[in-house]
């Protein structure tokens, strides 16, 4: 029994989306174009995509958004013909950014609130893997003031200091029967505060063609007095733990984008991701009560991955752009490593969208991604959960946003 609630605590992964823990959300525009806009001046989200292209607005601007996920997940355990499915829950990351300071100047300035980590993942609290995963939520805020600075009319750098604020609610069943019959139940909950650094490069090149170089710093995100708390018989509750620290490495990325202009109504954009995986090693939980679950060191052994965006633009009327993109993102989990809360493989990202002057100063912009998650059966490697799991995932956006 003891070694069932060990399984159950061992190596609780904070957050589940996107390449592993990663959400790719954070402008309208780039979305719609595959997630690509590194190397391209595009709008207020620079702010995320490359401080350095700050500087190079043409105007200042107020954006907000907001992109709803719709995740769905299937597992099918080894032998089983029954398949069963995640509930229906909306995660919703949000994105705003303002940028202002002289356009005709070298100095700007801009502060950006985004959400790069997060997701809800919903299982039945009955399903075969309830011992590992029923439930999590998480949301990780980034709040970035950011400098730019164009050091000529062709070269603009720009950095900006990241505030994480972070929290996490994740639910498990115990391996112990309450009186009515039900299995006992474990919620691990806190939250984070810590801080980042995200800095650009950006170069307009003598033949046309705009380049950006980034590097978005990692942050660990530490929960220093995080709740845990047990729906277990009266008489075992006291050798339970009621709190716990850990910390988990949100990873370090670096881009190089390119921004190619063959026409003055046409802009493609091409990003290459690569994102520092290879510091998840491992995930350590120090519990204030060991007298039935011991302190635990899980491993993750993830590894450095990349991903591939490309995107184009076309300024179609006077008010009306549309934009389509396509990528693909490589998984950094391993064999053996693949969990309920991070059912994640290899994915073909396909996007499009589309833009609306309403205004000389109002502007609307939506955009619609879909990510083919690839089929992965798996043993993992603690709790010899065995099984097939495949996801599909679904995101509309809108952002509104007013220049002046």
């Amino acid at each position: 029994m003891k070694k069932k609630l060990l399984i159950f605590l061992l190596g609780l992964p904070f957050l589940g989306y996107s390449q592993s823990f990663q959400v790719n959300l954070q402008g309208q525009k780039q979305i719609a174009m595959g997630g690509a806009g590194t190397g391209a001046a595009l709008d207020e989200a620079a702010v995320f995509f490359n401080p350095g292209a700050v500087s190079f607005l043409k105007q200042n601007g107020v954006q907000a958004g907001i992109s709803p996920i719709f995740l769905k997940t299937s597992f099918r355990e080894a032998g089983s013909n029954i398949t069963e499915h995640n509930k229906d829950k909306i995660a919703t990351p949000v994105m705003g950014y303002a940028v202002f300071g002289s356009p005709a100047g070298r100095l700007r300035f801009g502060l950006g609130i985004y959400t790069p980590f997060g997701g809800a993942m919903h299982w039945d609290e009955n399903w075969t893997g309830k011992y590992t995963v029923t439930s999590l939520d998480l949301r990780a805020i980034f709040v970035q003031p950011t400098v730019s600075y164009k050091i000529t009319d062709h070269l603009g750098i720009g950095a900006g200091l990241v505030y994480s604020n972070g929290h996490v609610d994740l639910r498990r069943a115990v391996p112990l029967t309450l009186n009515n019959g039900q299995s006992g139940t474990g919620k691990l909950e806190g939250s984070t505060n810590d801080f980042g650094w995200n800095a650009g490069i950006y170069v307009e090149t003598i033949s046309g063609v705009s380049i950006g170089v980034t590097h978005r710093s990692s942050v660990n995100a530490r929960v220093k007095s995080g709740t845990a708390t047990f729906d277990v018989p009266d008489a075992l509750i006291s050798s339970f733990p009621t709190k716990f620290t850990a910390t988990l490495p949100l990873p370090a990325t670096s881009t190089i984008g390119f921004g190619f202009y063959p026409s003055e109504k046409t802009t493609i954009v091409f990003d290459v991701n690569w994102v520092r995986w290879s510091k998840y090693k491992d995930l350590s939980f120090d519990y204030d009560n060991n007298a039935r679950i011991p302190d635990t060191k899980s491993p993750r052994n993830y590894h450095d991955a990349a991903a591939l965006r490309l995107g184009i633009q076309n300024q179609t009327t006077a008010k009306l752009v549309l934009r389509a993109g396509v990528g693909y993102a490589f998984t950094p989990v391993g064999e053996g490593y693949v969990t309920p809360e991070v059912p994640d493989a290899d994915r073909l990202l396909l996007s499009a969208g589309l833009g609306y002057k309403a205004s000389k100063n109002f502007s609307v912009d939506l955009s619609f991604l879909y990510e083919n998650v690839k089929a992965r059966t798996e043993t993992n490697i603690e709790t010899n959960l065995n099984g097939s799991f495949k996801s599909l995932v679904y995101i509309p956006g809108i952002a509104l946003t007013y220049k002046w």
